[in-house]
């Protein structure tokens, strides 16, 4: 079976990166413990042109061994808490699910 990789966009709102930042990167964080089908769980920081960071986005690259993973996932009861937690925080997200 192929593995499975999601890629996030998440556009954030004026002032609210540091906040953001932390609980996205706790999320990662504990994914990765908790969830033996998540094989890498990394939060990207764009740059700007001039290659400082660009705090009104950040983006998620994370691999799951299957679909089987990605639907332990998704199912995850922290999930809904940590959406709840970020959604007053961003202004939209783009999430792709990419077959590898």
């Amino acid at each position: 079976m192929p593995k499975i990789a999601i890629a996030v966009e998440f556009k954030i709102k004026e002032g609210q990166y540091a906040a953001f930042d932390a609980i996205i990167r706790e999320h990662a964080r504990l994914t990765l413990q908790e969830e033996p089908g998540c094989e890498r769980f990394d939060v990207l920081q764009p740059l700007d042109k001039d290659g400082a960071h660009d705090k009104s986005r950040i983006m998620l690259c994370e691999v799951y061994q299957d679909r089987a993973a990605v639907d332990v996932h998704t199912k995850n009861p922290r999930l809904a808490k940590v959406r709840d937690a970020y959604a007053a925080l961003i202004e939209g997200r783009t999430l792709t699910l990419c077959e590898m």
